[in-house]
């Protein structure tokens, strides 16, 4: 069967033995990283065939206070595609809906947990809550595990060097200010977005540095304004790159915060591919310049630094 599927119907409901967790997984951070090693450690201990993240599509603020939901750092097929890389055997998506919202607690175990997965082991944090109003705790969920035959194991947060917990709003936090690298050391990778190539005002082809212009609602958490050295992957290539975040305040007429990619020492037709950028390290901040041959100048400025951030 598929490695993801999406809702409580598709649940394959096989009779396989799973181990399973349950979460946002919004980023798939090292802390992510290391429940599904644990995940797959209890699975090996114990004999079980099947590993299993139970994850949302979006975030359940969304649902419950909108006004208060973060964006996302990944998209739901990014975040399936990180999940499934970290080695994890099924992926399950469930659109988290007011009517899942609603699911009180002893449903969703008999029916996701119990009948869907036939998990014998469930992995979760110490604050895990799940059901209606999240009436649902470790407690409830040991108690239904008695009741169902499957066991409860606790996973302890996971910290940087310096003791801070890592989380994805600490990430998104780094993120809206511009520290890539340092969300890169919490994320375990490089931040990273990608969307479609389309036309832009091709400003950057006059000025002799040609950028790809990425369509609006990139996946992925696009941070701060500014310049970036950047990789780009198209095609199963990777190119370094130096990236403009921002509305390209020297001429003032761009009325929306736009994504646009120089690729360094190649020329490559991009419109219409989807392209990833990986980004590796802030550069500079945007400003406007006095001219469109001072801002060129400063562009062949960036480009010396990025090629060193790079080794290019």
């Amino acid at each position: 069967m598929s490695r993801v599927v999406t809702g409580i119907d598709a649940l394959p409901a096989d009779g396989v033995r799973s181990a399973v967790t349950v979460g946002k997984f919004d980023g798939v951070h090292l802390g992510h990283r290391r429940v599904i090693e644990r995940l797959r450690d209890e699975a090996a201990t114990r004999g079980i065939a099947r590993t299993v993240v139970i994850t949302f599509d979006r975030n359940p603020l969304e649902v419950l206070r909108p006004e208060l939901a973060p964006l996302p750092l990944l998209s739901t097929d990014q975040k399936t595609e990180a999940l499934i890389d970290a080695g994890v055997d099924l992926v399950v998506v469930i659109p988290f809906t007011p009517e899942f919202a609603a699911l009180d607690p002893e449903r969703f175990v008999s029916e996701v947990l119990v009948d869907g997965l036939s998990a014998e082991c469930v992995l979760v944090g110490a604050d895990f809550r799940y059901g209606a109003r999240g009436a649902g705790t470790v407690d409830t969920l040991r108690a239904a595990g008695e009741q169902h035959d499957f066991t409860v194991a606790l996973v302890d947060d996971v910290c940087v060097s310096d003791g801070e917990r890592i989380s994805s709003t600490g990430i998104r936090r780094l993120l809206e200010v511009g520290y890539v690298a340092e969300a890169a050391d919490m994320l375990g990778r490089l931040p990273r977005i990608r969307s479609e190539v389309v036309p832009g005002y091709q400003r950057g082809r006059t000025l002799g540095y040609p950028t790809a212009n990425l369509a609006q609602g990139a996946e992925g958490f696009i941070p701060a304004d500014g310049v970036y050295a950047c990789w780009m992957h198209v095609d199963g290539q990777r190119f370094g790159a130096a990236v403009s975040v921002g509305n390209n305040p020297t001429f003032g007429d761009v009325p929306e915060k736009t994504v646009e990619a120089h690729a360094i020492d190649v020329t490559v037709d991009l419109y219409g591919k989807t392209v990833e950028l990986e980004f590796v390290r802030f550069i500079r901040g945007m400003r406007k310049f006095p001219s469109a041959d001072a801002l060129a100048h400063q562009m062949g400025v960036d480009e010396v630094e990025i090629r060193g951030v790079l080794g290019l």
